[in-house]
């Protein structure tokens, strides 16, 4: 089993007297990328203030490398890495002088150290260069640097993406894996890229209103809503049709997605016997059609909104 490095128990937050967090609860581990998922004001920016100690839980538990982060913040704190949305860099020095600045900051970062990161991130080339001429990416890369130079067991990521082309988001998401892999760091990505979270991590928490609604391995989460079937019938008989279909042992699910249409989650390979029951009942089957479901399905079916 690996170590779970973010322990997040029971997290209440109220701000003006309404509860915005409620009991929420996850695990991070080392060694995977970790999405956390949720429309428009879910509390994901809330969560991750709580996180690096930028504000306070009225109750719950946070725990970070095993330290309480109330009670043992310095021994905590020191586990994290972040960056929030774009990293703070100074444009008008060069990269390896941004990174000897911050390593000053943090205390027992060795030039040596400085320069494994540099090799790292793939920034040998234009480490001596202003960052006001690195590309968008760059920064990233440079900023994630920063965030890592005090060897820090927990990397937070908000919104790492952002402003990004897709072939800044592909080599990110490429190195963000690295990280989890090589470096055994347990990442946590906040992020409305729901195809990016797909391909980027392993687990994922979906929020909404404050509460966790879902955890679990991203294709296992997938799974569960897999296999969608929609039925095409005349409309008088589409609410027949949907209650035949949930008495099937094998169909998990049945609902009225238009008038003419109806879905159901269930075995693709019995798709012919529940087309003979339909037939059988003298409800005549119009079109039938199968489709693979997405992160964003899952999202959207759970969260029952948009995205931010």
């Amino acid at each position: 089993m690996a170590e779970t490095v973010l322990s997040v128990s029971r997290l209440k937050k109220a701000i003006g007297g309404k509860t915005i967090i409620h009991d929420m609860t996850f695990d991070v581990v080392a060694g995977e990328v970790f999405g956390f998922l949720g429309p428009n004001g879910a509390g994901k920016t809330t969560t991750i203030r709580m996180l690096v100690g930028l504000a306070d839980s009225d109750c719950g538990e946070i725990r970070i490398g095993g330290y309480d982060l109330k009670k043992q913040f310095p021994q905590a704190i020191a586990q994290v890495g972040c960056i929030v949305e774009n990293p703070e860099l100074y444009k008008f020095m060069t990269g390896r002088e941004n990174l000897e600045t911050f390593a000053r900051m943090s205390g027992n970062v060795s030039q040596a150290r400085i320069e494994e990161i540099i090799e790292f991130v793939d920034l040998t080339r234009a480490i001596d260069d202003k960052v006001k001429t690195y590309s968008l990416g760059m920064r990233q890369r440079l900023g994630i640097a920063q965030a890592l130079l005090h060897r820090p067991r927990l990397l937070i990521l908000d919104e790492p993406t952002n402003g990004l082309d897709p072939a800044g988001i592909r080599e990110l998401r490429q190195f963000i894996r690295r990280l989890a892999e090589e470096e055994n760091l347990a990442v946590f990505i906040s992020s409305h890229l729901l195809s990016e979270i797909e391909m980027m991590c392993d687990r994922v928490a979906i929020i909404n209103n404050g509460r966790v609604i879902s955890v679990g391995l991203v294709k296992s989460l997938m799974e569960q809503y897999a296999d969608q079937v929609e039925w095409t019938f005349a409309a008088e008989r589409v609410k027949e049709a949907v209650e035949r279909l949930q008495k099937l042992p094998y169909v998990r699910e049945a609902w009225v997605a238009t008038p003419e249409k109806v879905k159901c989650q269930m075995d693709t390979e019995r798709i012919s016997d529940a087309n003979r029951v339909l037939v059988e009942a003298g409800i005549e089957v119009q079109g039938i059609a199968t489709r693979t479901v997405t992160l964003e399905d899952l999202f959207l079916t759970l969260t029952a909104g948009g995205v931010e």
